[in-house]
């Protein structure tokens, strides 16, 4: 008897064994993940809670700081300045970037024009914030090209700005109106069209506010880019001071950190206000469309095409100014006195200075950062998505994944520098080495990455998983036989959106970067400050010109691997 029960007994215990270890497996890896989130988010933003309380000494103050932050004229007049700056890009880039989107998808443009018009208008993501900074000065600066149309205004403060955070919200605006308005619901239009109602009428009273979710979320997001962007104040701002220089100022300037993570307290406040608006509002934009909806078809109207049309050439070329006087500048040996046409620029910061070492900093940052950056991510997300019973690991990883995007970057080195920098923190090896830059360039951009990759896990069906635990094959076989090949097409963008944004970072660095990790958007600000405008551009052109390549071999290399493993997409259609 007790023969014929050892082996049932075997058998029983083996697969159940199995389930347990692919379990632990799972929750292992999403517990470090999880607390990667911990040390390299959250703990830092609690350093800068508890410095803004503590004197130089360490000793507890209270509000003191604050206190003293709001009975300074001049630090609360950098708040006020933020404000009114974010508000005014905001009106700006967002009516600019609606009427741009709206020809991308509402007009009967050829679509090559269209292709041509959304690639242009993307450019300024390929570029550092510096970039434009310094372009607006070679055209309206003092010795600028076409400064006589300021007249008597001085391009230096609150005018240089605006029009260069114009230039640098314009393409994120851009992104997100075009998905607001590619989501409208062909079938009110055709209703609209049977009761004989005006063009202008249906414009107002179906497309306005059908798009109302995707134009808050427009403004929520440039607001927030703009209140916390360091590297265009920094170079075109003159003496207006805002928040982020503030910033800057009282840890560099000063070595004030407690003041310093009072103004950081502060510039979190809007970007968290503005985060969790913009959460509420895509939550509303996701559920527009329904299964019945139809997708809306443009019809050619010659004159709204032509007007369409001449006003996203109008802005492409404007783009192509900006990037154009940048390049121009690194071209020439020195403005405005010799404008010879030379590569000395480019010799100087490749071979004949340190900037070369900040260069090849910027390409091991951002090829680190988008191997490593896109295998953390959709890792992570996969196991949130994909496996059962995680009790409180599910709502903490939501939680932090998207707790990022409302920490501006100059906040989120502060904290890095607080918190790593402390000589009784066992992590103080990481300070003043390119991990740190690294980690820090992945967390500041987790959340958008996250978000990609939720959305592609989620079109895939959880039978999946099911069927693969009822054979019994390990979650990891069925995450690289399965969901990665599915997934390739969202795993390459997030690796391809890392490096392009860590290319162009500067906020997040500029805390935390050494003579050794330098990297080229922080040499930018130096090359700037020290008036050689000619290298600064050069190096600038260069981050463009790197992402570009990068982009183009992207989808170059993509569509041979996206042949091989996404071809049972279109069995079905022979």
């Amino acid at each position: 008897m007790n023969d014929l029960a050892l082996p049932r007994q075997r058998t029983a215990r083996t697969p159940l064994a199995r389930v347990n270890w692919d379990d632990w497996i799972a929750r292992g890896i999403l517990a470090a993940v999880l607390l990667a989130l911990v040390l390299f988010l959250l703990a830092p933003l609690c350093a800068i809670l508890v410095n803004a309380v503590l004197d130089r000494q360490g000793k507890f103050v209270g509000l003191a700081h604050f206190v003293t932050y709001l009975h300074t004229p001049y630090l609360l007049q950098s708040a006020r300045n933020s404000v009114l700056l974010a508000l005014g890009v905001t009106i700006i880039s967002v009516p600019a970037a609606f009427v741009f989107a709206y020809a991308l998808t509402r007009s009967t443009l050829p679509g090559p024009l269209k292709a041509a018009f959304r690639l242009i208008a993307l450019i300024p993501l390929l570029a550092p914030s510096l970039l434009s900074a310094i372009s607006f000065v070679q055209w309206f600066g003092n010795q600028g090209v076409l400064k006589w149309l300021l007249g008597n205004v001085s391009i230096y403060g609150a005018p240089g700005i605006i029009i260069a955070e114009v230039y640098n919200t314009f393409p994120h605006a851009l992104m997100i109106l075009v998905t607001a308005l590619s989501l409208a619901d062909g079938r009110l239009y055709e209703a609209a069209s049977a009761l004989g109602t005006t063009n202008f009428r249906k414009f107002t009273t179906i497309t306005l506010p059908s798009c109302k979710y995707g134009l808050i979320s427009a403004a929520t997001v440039t607001f927030t880019y703009v209140i916390s962007d360091f590297g265009a104040p920094k170079v075109i701002g003159g003496d207006f001071n805002v928040l982020s220089i503030d910033v800057f100022k009282q840890v560099i300037g000063q070595q004030n950190f407690s003041m310093g993570a009072v103004v950081g307290m502060l510039l979190l406040i809007p970007s968290v206000i503005s985060f969790l608006i913009d959460s509420v509002v895509r939550r509303k934009l996701r559920a527009q469309l329904t299964a019945r909806s139809v997708p809306y078809v443009p019809k050619r109207n010659p004159w709204a095409d032509f007007l369409l049309g001449a006003y996203s050439t109008l802005v492409c070329v404007l783009l192509l100014a900006v990037v154009g006087m940048a390049v121009y500048t690194s071209l020439i040996k020195l403005w405005p006195y010799d404008l010879t046409l030379s590569l000395h620029n480019y010799h100087t910061v490749l071979f004949e200075s340190d900037m070369a070492q900040a260069y090849r900093n910027s390409l091991v940052l951002a090829t680190t950062t988008a191997f490593s950056g896109a295998l953390i991510v959709f890792a992570g997300a996969y196991l949130i998505e994909k496996t059962r019973n995680l009790g409180f690991m599910r709502p903490a990883m939501q939680f932090l994944a998207v707790l990022s995007m409302a920490v501006p970057g100059l906040v989120l080195g502060l904290g890095y520098v607080v918190f790593f920098n402390h000589p009784s923190n066992p992590l103080n090896v990481l300070y003043n080495t390119m991990i740190i830059v690294i980690q820090s360039t992945i967390i500041h951009y987790y959340t958008s990455s996250h978000l990609t990759a939720v959305t592609a896990l989620k079109q895939i069906d959880n039978e999946f998983e099911a069927v693969s635990a009822s054979l019994k094959v390990p979650f990891y076989k069925t995450f690289f036989r399965v969901t990665l090949p599915v997934c390739l097409p969202a795993v390459l963008d997030i690796a391809r959106y890392y490096f392009v944004v860590s290319m162009a970072t500067l906020s997040c660095v500029i805390f935390l970067y050494t003579p050794e990790t330098i990297v080229a958007s922080v040499a930018i600000m130096h090359l700037d400050d020290a008036g050689d405008v000619g290298a600064a551009a050069a190096l600038a052109s260069l981050i463009v010109l790197t992402s570009t390549v990068v982009c183009i071999l992207y989808a170059l290399c993509t569509r041979v691997l996206l042949a091989r493993t996404q071809g049972w997409r279109t069995l079905g259609r022979h």
